[in-house]
């Protein structure tokens, strides 16, 4: 049970079941459980909230299963949230009406309710939800920024609090992927490049989110992306085709798999292998949870973990995504049919089965003799055991008054925005004039990408650049647009400004004395920028007031780069995708950052 602190704030107390009663409960439960009732537990679908609380039909945006067809009749179990939650009313109520819903169907199975990250700024439905009425505070790359390991603790027991509150109990991160491949999509929400300062930061994570042992006041993490999906040939993302390939020109695996065993180390409960099929190594050339390899020989038996492995989402079926035809990912493997694409996942030792609605397909593996139900038990015991530990069973509904209280609460909020604030690197300074810090509040600025009521606080505003006495500019890193609905949100490709844009940036600075504020999804190639800016301050997630308040001395900056920035597009090429620092004469090392005192 949750005890206080003397702030008020709720800790983990260890959980302890001396008696084995939870062992005792899930051999009981099993026994009663139908093959179909299995089969269902093995899917963590994506499930949607619609306006009001009300459950989701078969026409809901992601174009998922009806939500009460899925809990009734597919006997599904486990569901990611999707979408951002701006009611928090409107989340209980949903909520309840879910858990009520289960608990009349069948043996009365209690939801276990997901997440994708949801506190900081990211515009990827695919990968991240925005904020809403949580609190808000930088992506993962700023945590690195500060290498605080207490403040990462922190924000994790904050985020627990509030999952808390909100019925959420597995976090669907953290992401430690190592960013050694500088055009990767997925950069955003990982801790950078060095695999020891990741190690160091996820062990804080779990600790915030799960406490010293999974218990009933834990949110449960689902790691990922297990052996670690950063080295992706070209930086292309393997949520399509064109990405599928995973590749160690260096020989690196075993650096990307330092963060992960860090993980296993601090507990956490589950583990989300990714899509990619690893190309030129000891492993099979398949995606990695189909890999027997990769999932029973390595994580489970030399690892020694023994959580739930969940798969990434839409391995089995194709589909179709915001209007965008989606092949499953099921890459090397592709020749497959469904059903065996299911027993090959099975065999490899994964527990579930993420973004897929197919029981139907392990009822026939089973009843075809080619899965054993003695081997879906093992998942089965898996997934039941961290219903009990997490409490679900014996409080599955949320009280809205605590809901209300706790989720987005004014001190959490206010310590999201100080994160923001101290996460914000300073690579180069003006020593004197305009572009010096703290500003001079006097000046004739001249802003852009930044909310009029923030820029007001800069100086008198002024429309042309010719017209100022500084300017200031917040840029985002470059990518290359791709189609599709879907698809156009993973920011791949030219880490580099297209040349017409570059000019623009560069002609302003060379016109008035100017900073530069860049936020980095991943490590931009600017070095005509930088050279030319009087200032160049890189930022991780960051409202606009909290990029005043550095600027004019109310707050001190003490981030620190945490990757390499490159000096051109040939040293990115050129460089090797699972190595880390590897481009040839960057622009900005790791740890470079003037730290305000």
């Amino acid at each position: 049970m949750p005890v206080s602190t003397t702030e008020g704030d709720t800790v983990v107390e260890p959980y302890q079941d001396p008696s084995n009663s939870v062992q005792n409960r899930v051999a009981d439960l099993l026994a009663r459980l139908t093959l179909e009732d299995k089969a269902g537990l093995m899917f963590h679908d994506i499930v949607v909230m619609m306006p009001g609380g009300q459950l989701a039909g078969a026409d809901n945006p992601f174009g998922r299963p009806a939500t009460e067809a899925a809990i009734r009749e597919m006997r599904l179990n486990h569901f990611n949230l999707a979408g951002g939650v701006n009611n928090i009313r409107d989340l209980v109520a949903w909520h309840n009406r879910v858990q009520e819903l289960a608990l009349a169907t069948g043996p009365g199975i209690p939801v276990t309710l997901s997440t994708d990250p949801r506190h900081s700024f990211s515009n990827n439905p695919g990968t991240e939800a925005l904020a809403g009425v949580f609190s808000r505070w930088p992506q993962s790359l700023g945590f690195a920024a500060l290498g605080d390991s207490d403040l990462v603790q922190r924000y994790a027991d904050v985020a627990r609090q509030e999952y808390l509150a909100a019925g959420i109990r597995v976090a669907l991160h953290p992401q430690i992927d190592l960013a050694t491949e500088p055009r990767w999509a997925r950069i955003g929400m990982t801790f950078g490049e060095d695999a020891d300062l990741t190690a160091r930061l996820v062990t804080a994570y779990i600790r915030g989110f799960q406490g010293t042992q999974l218990g009933p006041a834990s949110v449960a993490t689902m790691t990922k992306h297990f052996p670690g999906g950063g080295p992706q040939q070209d930086g292309e993302d393997p949520h399509f085709a064109y990405g599928r390939e995973q590749v160690y020109p260096g020989a690196q695996a075993e650096y990307h798999l330092k963060p992960f065993r860090a993980a296993i180390a601090a507990g956490t409960s589950q583990m989300m292998p990714y899509y990619g099929m690893p190309i030129g190594t000891d492993w099979e050339e398949v995606g990695f949870a189909f890999s027997h390899g990769v999932i029973t020989e390595l994580l489970r038996n030399e690892l020694g973990f023994d959580g739930i492995v969940c798969t990434d989402w839409g391995l089995i079926s194709d589909s179709v995504i915001m209007g965008q035809p989606m092949p499953a990912r099921a890459w090397g493997v592709e020749h497959l049919s469904e059903l065996d694409r299911v027993v090959k996942i099975i065999d490899a030792g994964c527990d579930q089965f993420g973004g897929e609605s197919r029981p139907e397909l392990v009822v026939e593996a089973v009843r075809s003799g080619r899965v054993s139900e003695e081997r879906i038990d093992q998942s089965i015991r898996r997934l039941l055991r961290e219903k009990f530990v997490l409490g679900l069973f014996d409080q599955p509904f949320l009280e809205v008054d605590r809901a209300v209280a706790t989720i987005g609460r004014a001190d959490f909020v206010a310590e999201g925005e100080a994160a923001q604030r101290a996460a914000i690197v300073r690579l180069s300074a003006a020593d004197s004039g305009p572009a010096a810090l703290p500003l001079a509040r006097d000046q004739a600025v001249y802003v852009e990408n930044i909310a009029p009521a923030a820029a007001a606080r800069l100086g008198r505003l002024v429309d042309d650049p010719a017209d100022a006495d500084l300017a200031v500019l917040r840029i985002n890193t470059p990518y290359e647009p791709r189609p599709g609905g879907f698809e156009s949100f993973f920011h791949a490709g030219s880490l580099e400004f297209a040349p017409q844009e570059c000019e623009r940036i560069v002609a302003i600075c060379r016109q008035v004395p100017t900073i530069v504020v860049l936020f980095l999804d991943r490590p931009a190639v600017v070095p005509e920028i930088a050279d030319a800016a009087a200032a160049l301050l890189v930022e991780f997630g960051a409202r606009d007031d909290a990029v005043a308040d550095v600027l004019l001395g109310a707050a001190h900056a003490r981030g620190r780069l945490p990757f390499d920035l490159p000096s051109s597009m040939r040293a990115v090429a050129e460089s090797r995708s699972d190595v880390p620092f590897d481009t040839a004469d960057p622009l900005f090392r790791f740890g470079d950052g003037i730290v305000s005192s």
